[in-house]
């Protein structure tokens, strides 16, 4: 679905991927992890369009995306949620989950944010309520709900579980995998590797912009390279 090779992109002189390729096979969850300031947050940002590669090719289902507008992204099928949300703080739920619906024409809006509201029925609860007025899991939840009123073929997860309690980690990874479950290709960034390694099934680890090991999640959380580095040396199984 998605094919990213040799990929370099950054900001301005600095150059924060230098040589990155992945693949991301249409109905499975990809795990990035890398170091902070291994470029996984660039790398997200780079297929939404927000920044453009200084070369490599980055295709969705066999479409180029260098120089496609975020929007045209958006339109293609490929949602994100970004690193710490970025939820319209001023507006309500409700309203955050319409803006991400805003580029479409059809006549099941409603419908889905039903189905947003079934998977977080505290967002129902407060669907009247200013979106900066959520506690973080709340936030997170009201994110991916917003990702998701897009009805995205590839969605991309940026740190999901960053600044949240240990059982709302877990219910958002619950969540992650009924997703997936459910049809929706992910591409997560997580700095929770133990975590991530659990519910993907492949791995990409990500070190100073580079691509330096791939392979089945599993195969990579018993990596002893991996598990020394992030693991603290234990396996993530």
């Amino acid at each position: 679905m998605l094919q990213i090779k040799q990929v370099a992109a950054g900001y301005g002189s600095i150059r924060a991927l230098k040589d990155l390729s992945l693949s991301v096979p249409e109905g499975s969850i990809v795990s990035l992890i890398g170091a902070n300031g291994a470029g996984k947050s660039t790398a997200m940002k780079t297929i939404m369009g927000l920044l453009r590669p200084q070369f490599g090719e980055l295709t969705f289902q066999g479409r180029s995306l260098i120089g496609v507008p975020v929007h045209q992204v958006v339109g293609m099928g490929i949602s994100l949620v970004p690193e710490g949300r970025s939820i319209l703080t001023r507006m309500t739920v409700l309203e955050n989950l319409e803006m991400g619906a805003h580029q479409r024409t059809d006549s099941t809006i409603q419908q889905d944010i039903q189905s947003v509201f079934k998977r977080f029925p505290i967002l129902e609860e407060r669907q009247q309520q200013l979106g900066g007025t959520l506690s973080g899991g709340q936030q997170q939840m009201l994110a991916i709900g917003r990702a998701l009123m897009a009805r995205p073929k590839l969605l991309l997860l940026d740190e999901p579980s960053m600044g949240l309690a240990p059982l709302v980690v877990a219910d958002i990874f619950r969540v992650i995998q009924e997703i997936n479950q459910e049809g929706t290709t992910i591409l997560l960034v997580e700095q929770n590797v133990r975590q991530a390694l659990k519910i993907a099934h492949y791995a990409y680890v990500l070190e100073t912009g580079k691509t330096i090991l791939h392979g089945k999640a599993e195969d990579i959380a018993n990596d002893p390279r991996v598990m020394a580095a992030y693991l603290g040396g234990s396996k993530a199984g």
